[in-house]
């Protein structure tokens, strides 16, 4: 299964800059706002058209809120998604989590630093 991982520095900083400016409440808002979207763009790319498809990898990308709603955790619940993501020696790649996972990253650093503001 294809995996992003978002990694912050300076989360000291982040924190008490939010207390001045934001609630934890928009935060989560935030997280939740964005891993809804990278949600329903990674199914809008779930469609293969190299091959056989039932629907199955579309229908298990699930959103998950976990931490108190300060994760967001995204991803296909099928065993083969990997082999769809990064392609085999028998068949091409066909990306669905990284074109959702690129852009909705830089979304997300754009609507925390709007946060911090």
């Amino acid at each position: 299964m294809a995996k992003g991982i978002l990694q912050f520095k300076g989360v000291v900083e982040l924190a008490d800059k939010l207390k001045r400016n934001a609630s934890l409440n928009d935060v989560k808002n935030v997280i939740k706002m964005n891993g809804s979207e990278m949600q329903r763009s990674m199914v809008r790319k779930a469609s293969f058209v190299k091959g056989y498809q039932t629907g199955t990898t579309k229908r298990s990308i699930k959103l998950i809120i976990k931490d108190n709603g300060f994760t967001a955790h995204v991803a296909p619940g099928t065993h083969y998604s990997y082999f769809l993501e990064k392609g085999t020696r028998y068949m091409d790649a066909q990306p669905f989590v990284g074109p959702a996972y690129y852009p909705q990253k830089e979304k997300f650093k754009r609507d925390m630093k709007r946060l911090m503001k």
